[in-house]
């Protein structure tokens, strides 16, 4: 792997809690740093790894404001995740279909 796109696509990126709790929080507004810190029982610089990994997946924008550095969600990523699970949707209709089947007949 080469690229930093390839060390940190959309999967990797939404598989740890913290980031998905962060980009949670910023589909909500645009956030600083320090008020994403808030939120969280870890450390400033951790936050900030959490960050750089969600803007090399693109899944983050940061821009300067001043002194600090706001952070705004970019959602077009989580399209590939969105198609990706939707071609397992079909596995659950087809049980949940079965289910319902089998509950009638009773």
């Amino acid at each position: 792997m080469t690229s930093s796109a390839e060390k940190h696509d959309v999967f990797q990126a939404i598989a740890d809690p913290t980031r998905r709790k962060v980009l949670q929080l910023l589909s909500e507004k645009e956030l600083p740093i320090s008020e994403i810190t808030s939120h969280f029982p870890i450390s400033r610089t951790a936050i900030v790894k959490h960050l750089h990994i969600l803007s090399e997946a693109k899944l983050v924008k940061g821009r300067k404001a001043g002194r600090e550095k706001l952070y705004s969600l970019q959602p077009e990523p989580l399209a590939e995740v969105k198609d990706w699970l939707s071609y397992y949707e079909r596995f659950w209709k087809n049980k949940l279909s079965m289910l319902k089947y089998l509950v009638e007949e009773e």
